[in-house]
């Protein structure tokens, strides 16, 4: 049983794993996330987890924003230490809604629940996951853009970074320096590009690798980066891409 912990306290979180895995020595937790930007980050990046106990007051609001920008496939049972969002949570896919500070009791009683409403059958997203992944990948090559009344085609090797602003999504070349609207949003490129060369560091860019010039520890265990040609808006590494960028920089893909 593969469960998913989001919990901004971190004693919180500790107490609340070693509760399950007392209560489900099956249980692999995936991860243990703090906000709701880790949140729909990690759901957007890996395929949904059997269950998910989730903290109703993160750190940066409440999490229900989540479900408002990723979709959630997998039940849910909420922790929290208010009982005013009962309703709210059984909109979405709540399994059970849990009282802090949470009993042993409580929450056996809470897998329970989802054992007798999912009971386990086979993963076959995982195995139609794995067996996208043996098939040869064709990544984008080439792109056409706009260039005033004409249309330019770009190679990806001229390519030193995409950037979202203001809704629109630039590419800006690696020796002219030059700055074109593309048709694609960040998201769908991050699908495009071939993960050797590019990497997406937070919601607003996705870099080449041979782009970066320079890099500088910054707050909160997060990068900033330098590149070539230069930027004219700072570009930081969020906090949930660090670990992975720095795997990503070695050649370390996923």
């Amino acid at each position: 049983m593969h469960i998913l912990i989001i919990e901004d306290e971190q004693a919180a979180a500790r107490r609340l794993e070693k509760l399950l895995l007392e209560q489900a020595p099956e249980a692999i937790i995936d991860a243990r996330l703090e906000s709701v930007e880790a949140g729909i980050v990690w759901l957007q990046q890996h395929p949904a987890p059997d269950l998910i106990l989730m903290d109703i007051h993160l750190a940066d609001g409440s999490c229900f924003e989540i479900f408002e920008h990723v979709k959630v496939n997998s039940p849910v049972i909420f922790t929290t230490a208010f009982d005013d969002y009962a309703l709210q949570a059984f909109k979405v896919n709540a399994i059970d809604y849990l009282l802090k500070p949470i009993k042993s009791v409580e929450l056996n009683a809470a897998l329970e629940k989802y054992r007798r409403m999912h009971p386990k059958q086979p993963d076959w997203g995982t195995l139609l996951e794995h067996m996208r992944n043996q098939e040869p990948q064709n990544y984008l090559r080439r792109m056409l853009v706009r260039l005033g009344n004409s249309i330019k085609l770009i190679d990806m090797s001229e390519v030193s970074f995409f950037y979202t602003k203001d809704k629109i999504t630039f590419l800006v070349t690696n020796q002219t320096a030059k700055r074109y609207p593309v048709d694609y949003p960040l998201d769908k490129l991050e699908s495009l590009l071939d993960p050797a060369d590019f990497f997406r560091i937070n919601r607003q860019f996705i870099l080449r690798i041979n782009a970066i010039r320079e890099m500088q520890p910054y707050s909160k265990s997060r990068i900033k980066v330098e590149t070539y040609p230069p930027s004219d808006q700072e570009i930081v590494v969020s906090t949930e891409r660090a670990a992975a960028f720095k795997k990503w920089l070695v050649g370390d893909l996923p």
